[in-house]
């Protein structure tokens, strides 16, 4: 989580340190007015910023997946960044609009304004400054438009599928308040650092907005296949998928994911990869459990012989760790990384010792002997724990299970907040937090 926390700092920092170079909070002399305007200017700096970066976290770059330690950590910075960007962007128009609103109501008077020399402007900002009142007029109502589309996308009740049919049209509102942002941006701010950095990420974001729009994210990491073979685990209510790839998939590394399209549309849901790859048989497994709408639906809609599309894969999991031996918790449908691992392993023996620990709330003995067998073939130490039988997993006793647990690296994957109460946990016995690594697997 360093990564992300790091760069959404420095940014928020970068953004108010080029604004302060410009401008200032305190102008003199001082009034309620005089703050106003040039606390509009940066807030709508703030907010028009952090939405930039978070148009430009949406296209999926390589590169930056593996500065961020993966898809999953990048997903987390553009919801901060989309939170920041609704907050800022709440308070700009409250301090435009509210401002206006309070001294209707009698609460502020209107400032009077003094005569005003005539002003000789350039060709551009002549055209920019003709524009000010109809990109106000759509800023505000872009503003409705996005904030209404951030609340829904942060509403995990809300349907995946309309999420992301009603998340794309943030893109549009984007390029709207870009518009806005070039055309009311104080004309002197553009010859100065603020002016040089919006300039750049006003363009990355337009460009970002779109490739959203025109369906090009992630294209060139698409491949085609078909189902070959499913397998019900119905204590588990797990469904198990095999799919053969059409040429083009690059392999993947045990621990990542990949995003899966059976119904265009549903939409591209992420899926975590249970297998290793082989490029003779070009086969990839897919492990999903009845969680929700989509995932509850996929036992009856999915069928052998039916096309996919797969992009990928993404996510840096990948159990690469100086440390002379490893402890993996696969909470309940967590357990899919490290199968995909463990089917590596069987191929290519590592040479550290690994205890993998299973709490399930679920049984199924089929799925447990494949379970079991995996683990054996790749030489791991499983701890299977089901609840309501082997009790409650926790710190403490993975500690007293492993006494050299000092020396080892964690992998977790399972709900958000068991790992999290688990690395705390680890990190107050005196764990370094860069040995405790977590997958985020939350796309919204």
């Amino acid at each position: 989580m360093k990564p992300i926390k790091t760069l959404f700092a420095l940014l928020l920092v970068l953004l108010t340190g080029v604004w302060l170079i410009a401008d200032t909070l305190i102008p003199e002399p001082f009034s309620y007015f005089a703050f106003r305007a040039v606390f509009v200017q940066y807030t709508g700096v703030i907010a028009i910023g952090v939405m930039s970066m978070a148009m430009l976290l949406a296209l999926r770059l390589k590169w930056l997946e593996r500065y961020l330690d993966g898809l999953d950590k990048s997903y987390r910075l553009h919801k901060w960044l989309g939170i920041t960007a609704l907050v800022a962007s709440v308070v700009h128009w409250w301090m435009a609009q509210g401002s206006k609103w309070m001294v209707g109501w009698g609460w502020l008077d209107k400032p009077v304004r003094g005569h005003r020399p005539e002003e000789t402007l350039g060709l551009i900002e002549g055209l920019l400054r003709s524009q000010r009142g109809f990109a106000e007029s759509v800023g505000e109502w872009a503003f409705y438009a996005a904030a209404v589309l951030m609340v829904l996308a942060l509403i995990k009740r809300f349907p995946y599928h309309l999420f992301v049919k009603t998340h794309q049209l943030i893109s549009i509102a984007y390029l709207v308040l870009a518009y806005h942002s070039v055309v009311l941006l104080k004309s002197e701010y553009w010859l100065q650092p603020v002016g040089i950095l919006m300039a750049a990420m006003l363009a990355g974001g337009s460009v970002a907005a779109v490739l959203a729009l025109t369906g090009r994210i992630g294209k060139g990491r698409k491949v085609t296949g078909r189902i070959d073979h499913l397998s019900h685990y119905d204590g588990l209510r797990v469904l198990e998928s095999e799919v053969v790839l059409d040429e083009g998939w690059q392999g993947h590394a045990a621990g990542q994911f990949a995003f899966v399209t059976s119904n265009p549309q549903e939409g591209a849901h992420p899926y975590t990869i249970a297998s290793a790859w082989n490029p003779a048989d070009r086969r990839i497994v897919f492990i999903t459990k009845a969680l929700g709408d989509h995932t509850g639906r996929l036992r009856d809609q999915l069928k052998t012989g039916m096309p996919v599309t797969v992009e990928g894969p993404y996510g840096c999991f990948d159990f690469k760790e100086d440390q002379p031996r490893q402890i993996w918790i696969g909470a309940g449908i967590g357990i899919t990384p490290f199968i995909a691992r463990m089917k590596e392993l069987a191929k290519i023996p590592g040479d550290k010792p690994i205890d993998l620990f299973h709490p399930t709330a679920d049984f199924d003995q089929r799925a447990v002997d494949k379970l079991t067998a995996d683990a054996a073939a790749a030489g791991v130490t499983l701890h299977l724990l089901v609840s309501g039988k082997e009790g409650r997993l926790d710190c403490n006793r993975i500690c007293s299970t492993i006494p050299q647990w000092n020396a080892a690296s964690v992998w977790f994957c399972g709900p958000a907040a068991f790992g999290q109460s688990l690395r705390k946990a680890f990190i107050a016995k005196g764990m370094a937090a860069r040995h405790f690594h977590q997958e985020l697997f939350q796309m919204r």
